[in-house]
């Protein structure tokens, strides 16, 4: 048995895969090259490609030839990285692309079944691709933002979870402490259990929607535990500020950290 292979054909598809992989891949890690650059590397994998169909080798030099020297100096030559950590990254970012991108492709396999539909079915496949990279990018990014807060107001302790948001810079204009901001439920609890004094008062306060006033009142201590191997944190008597509404919408976390409480 044997097959015929027409080496256009397959130059022309690889050539498009590699490229559209690959530019999946300098989306992601942010890389610093042109888009003609990363056609030159789709152009050399997939003339790499060509020739190790076309010569007789064995399939023990076939095998990592294939999977790890052609989608390496893809790598190399169409993304600029040449060694090291995050060239382990792209490496095993451009299979995960492409596993993703093949498992699209065959979802619409009984739909494309001539090539000229194939190859235009591969453009907005990439554009899809690309969007749950940014989601799953996105979604990481604010888990690692997400953090366990206790708090103690009086004798009791709170635990929380918290959000650690760069963009809230509210700080007191008395002191000129930062200020963390607490969902109003939990709020509402602490003070209600709390006997002494708690110094509420009213800070002005600034956003994108207008401005206005905000209650808040001092806490006894404040411990962050930060996810992974960031570390704990201790802050002696945080000033908190009640948000007027619920600051989780699916009540993901319950505080949102000024993070400017990590260096005092």
């Amino acid at each position: 048995m044997y097959y015929e292979l027409y080496i256009d054909v397959l130059f022309l598809i690889n050539f498009m895969m590699d490229s559209l992989l690959l530019l999946a891949v300098k989306k992601v890690l942010r890389c610093p090259v042109k888009n003609g650059r990363v056609f030159v590397g789709g152009g050399l994998g997939a003339a790499l490609t060509c020739v190790l169909v076309a010569l007789p080798l064995p399939a023990v030099v076939k095998f990592p030839a294939f999977y790890v020297g052609v989608a390496g100096i893809m790598i190399v030559v169409g993304l600029d990285i040449r060694v090291g950590r995050r060239f382990w990254k792209a490496l095993g970012l451009l299979y995960v692309s492409a596993f993703l991108m093949e498992g699209m492709l065959r979802i619409l396999r009984p739909w494309v079944r001539t090539g000229s539909l194939f190859f235009a079915a591969a453009v907005p496949v990439y554009y899809l691709m690309c969007g749950i990279w940014r989601f799953l990018t996105r979604l990481r990014k604010e888990e690692e933002r997400l953090c366990e807060v206790v708090l103690q107001v009086g004798p009791e302790k709170y635990r929380m979870h918290a959000l650690l948001d760069t963009g809230n810079g509210l700080t007191d204009p008395v002191s000129g402490e930062p200020v963390s901001v607490i969902d109003p439920a939990c709020a509402q609890k602490m003070l209600e259990k709390e006997r002494t004094d708690t110094g509420v008062r009213y800070i002005p306060y600034r956003t994108v929607s207008g401005e206005g006033v905000m209650p808040v009142f001092r806490a006894e201590q404040m411990e962050i535990f930060l996810s992974g191997e960031k570390g704990e944190f201790r802050m002696q008597r945080p000033i908190i500020g009640i948000c007027e509404g619920h600051i989780s919408g699916q009540e993901e976390y319950q505080m949102i950290l000024n993070p400017d409480v990590l260096t005092c």
